[in-house]
């Protein structure tokens, strides 16, 4: 192998010009061949500055440019201060497409400053809207409005369109919201995170030339997981790549799990129709996991009528075979597979992070939890709080927010008496009435002194605090340093008050203290890793990297604990020891899935039960229940119809499901 490259790597790694699809199935050295291409590409003559990378985490782009540092022997001296060296642009497509909207908002009537809207911000505009079109609470929440929304943008459907799009009640009640969602957030200067996908793709289709301009940026265009890509994603991948052609993306079919998201396997499995010239790599060896394992998820994986036809070949020996248990009902498969993990730290010296629970919905592990707490097992599970959800982080973010883009009325709304500065409700809802009339954010209306003249004395005074924190902060961000600029805020707003009137345990209050640190922290951080630093470029960061679950699994990495996790989170992950539970039709397959008929939404859930299965490195164990509550009493379950893929018996599944026999195992 050269340069530790198999043949098929090395043709992937070695094809430089001209529409290239790598399928790389799972274990496969992706990343691997990724990155020694583009540092190939920089060694063949092809400017760094002319390649465009972009994948879908922000881990994931963290990991390729220090790789390719290491490959081209930029990590062995560090970049001098003020040093221009020119670097490909490796990022997520959403950090590219804010790159983009910055330089060209304007465009499209939005400030080259816009605010970038999380889940809070939205739920907060989505609440104002509900509560203007007068629908009652139980007819559509936030949330469901939301959700609507996000699948219309994704599938690049615009208001005008939506109504004819909707296909029952709370759709057609979302189209009405969907038109004055988005005047909403234009007028406030914002974008949400859908947004900063189809503003850039409708940017490209109405501004030819700024299209020509963006894509004359790069000679060379790749893309990693390919098959999780949705259909803007796919149409701007073609705006960038459509004249030079230099286009190599990377992907396995067999691993698209994220329809529900807005991912289309077609555009992987289609790729040679949309580029004809396209050479085709596959990796097929797998270094991950064992010859059995593989035997395992191959033979299921074939059932998937549509698919490009790769087998996965071990690299290692076949190993322990896989098992399949079967369990009396939920507390039992609980109680076994806990048991096991018990004996394999105590008796066979496994680390506690070298095993996996998986499960295909988030109700699952509840037992699995309470079982692992007797057994006094320590264990992670991911989807925990995020340390930008935290409530007293989120006030300094909206501070932020507001100080960098003032027309940001959802943020200064929630931070606009927080701590408490004289502006009562009714002296925020009069200064509401005054910039609805006008037709004006809030903020404007607060700089109008007849306005403000009208309120009490003790809100005049909070509306000239809030005028000083503007200016103050603002002034220090921009002639000293975030993180200066952030002391003044904290100083100014007097937060550390707020938190002993909200805690009364010293230990809480500590904590919440500790978290405004950690916020200072990390503007100074920002402001190390980044040229030009700003407070904009600082909330777009961590609007983007708060959507992920990267960081959260890096953290658990280093705790020694057992891993609680859905097939989903999965991804991309791998441990010796791994059980999948649930194993049973409703759960795996979905019954979303079963419901609907669909071959499409099986081959999915197959799919995602051969992305568990390929995560096991060593030892593989599928669980199943027999009997499962439902609403309080025990209800016979049917084995997954994988299971029987998986042993051979797929042609006899019907009917052993019918009679209730046992998977053979």
């Amino acid at each position: 192998m050269a340069h530790g490259l198999n043949p098929a790597q090395s043709d992937a790694v070695n094809t430089l010009s001209g529409p290239l699809l790598v399928l790389a199935g799972a274990g496969t050295g992706k990343t691997r061949v990724v990155t020694f291409r583009i540092a190939n590409l920089i060694r063949n003559g092809t400017s760094p500055d002319r390649i465009l990378a972009v994948t879908f985490t922000n881990k994931a782009a963290g990991e390729m440019k220090e790789r390719i540092g290491e490959l081209l022997g930029y990590s062995k001296r560090r970049k001098k201060k003020g040093e221009k060296r020119p670097e490909p642009t490796i990022s997520t497509f959403h950090a590219h497409c804010v790159r983009v909207l910055r330089r060209h908002a304007k465009a499209l009537g939005y400030p080259a400053k816009f605010s970038i809207y999380d889940r809070s911000d939205q739920e907060s505009l989505a609440r104002s809207i509900l509560r203007e079109l007068r629908l009652p609470g139980t007819a559509l929440k936030p949330g469901d409005l939301l959700n609507i929304i996000s699948n219309w943008k994704n599938a690049s459907i615009m208001p005008e369109r939506a109504p004819l799009e909707a296909s029952n009640d709370k759709e057609h009640l979302a189209a009405a919201g969907y038109r004055r969602y988005q005047e909403g957030l234009k007028s406030r200067g914002a974008m949400d995170f859908d947004d900063l996908l189809l503003q850039t793709e409708i940017l490209f289709d109405e501004h030819p030339a700024i299209r020509d301009e963006e894509a004359g940026r790069f000679d060379h265009v790749l893309v990693d997981e390919y098959q999780d890509t949705n259909g803007s994603q796919y149409r701007i991948t073609k705006h960038l790549a459509g004249k030079h052609r230099n286009l190599c993306v990377v992907g396995d079919d067999d691993q698209s799990i994220y329809a529900w998201r807005g991912a289309d396997v077609t555009h992987i499995l289609n790729f040679k129709n949309d580029w004809p010239d396209a050479k085709v790599v596959c990796l097929e060896a797998n270094y991950r996991s064992c010859g059995s394992i593989l035997e395992m998820a191959n033979r299921l994986i074939q059932f998937n009528k549509y698919r490009h036809d790769k087998v996965l070949r071990p690299s290692r020996p076949d190993g322990i075979r896989p098992r399949i248990a079967q369990h009396k009902d939920e507390i039992k498969e609980s109680q076994s597979v806990v048991g096991e993990i018990k004996h394999l730290i105590e008796n066979e010296h496994v680390q506690p992070r070298d095993i996996a629970i998986l499960f295909r919905t988030n109700e699952q592990p509840r037992l699995f939890e309470t079982e692992l707490r007797k057994a006094d097992v320590p264990y992670v599970m991911l989807g925990s709080q995020s340390f930008f959800d935290r409530r007293e982080v989120r006030d300094m973010v909206a501070y932020l927010k507001w100080i960098d883009q003032p027309d940001d009325e959802v943020s200064l709304l929630r931070v606009i008496n927080t701590p408490a500065r004289g502006l009562s409700p009714k002296a925020v809802k009069t200064l509401m009435e005054h910039a609805v009339a006008a037709g004006v954010p809030i903020w404007q209306i607060m700089q109008k002194p007849d306005v403000v003249a009208e309120l009490s004395p003790a809100a005049q005074r909070g509306v000239a605090q809030l005028q000083s924190i503007h200016h103050d902060v603002n002034t220090r961000a921009k002639s000293e340093s975030l993180s200066a600029a952030m002391e003044t805020l904290l100083t100014q707003t007097s937060y550390s008050d707020e938190i002993n009137r909200l805690y009364d345990e010293p230990e809480d209050r500590q904590n919440r203290m500790a978290s405004l640190g950690e916020v200072t922290n990390a503007l100074s951080a920002f402001e190390d890793n980044r040229e030009n630093a700003d407070l904009t470029g600082f909330l777009a960061d961590i609007a983007l990297s708060g959507r992920e679950m990267g960081n959260e699994k890096d953290k658990l990495a280093m705790q020694n604990a057992v891993w609680l996790l859905t097939l989903h989170a999965a991804k991309g992950l791998e441990f010796p020891v791994v059980y999948m539970v649930g194993l049973e039709e409703g759960l795996l397959p979905h019954s979303r899935s079963v419901k609907s008929g669909r071959d499409e939404d099986i081959a999915e859930e197959r799919r995602l039960c051969y992305v568990g299965i390929t995560r096991a490195q060593e030892k593989l164990t599928m669980s199943l229940a027999l009997t499962r509550r439902k609403w309080g009493k025990p209800r016979p379950t049917i084995p997954s119809q994988f299971l029987y893929e998986v042993t051979g018996q797929a042609e006899n599944a019907k009917k052993y499901q019918r009679q209730q026999r046992p998977v053979a195992r």
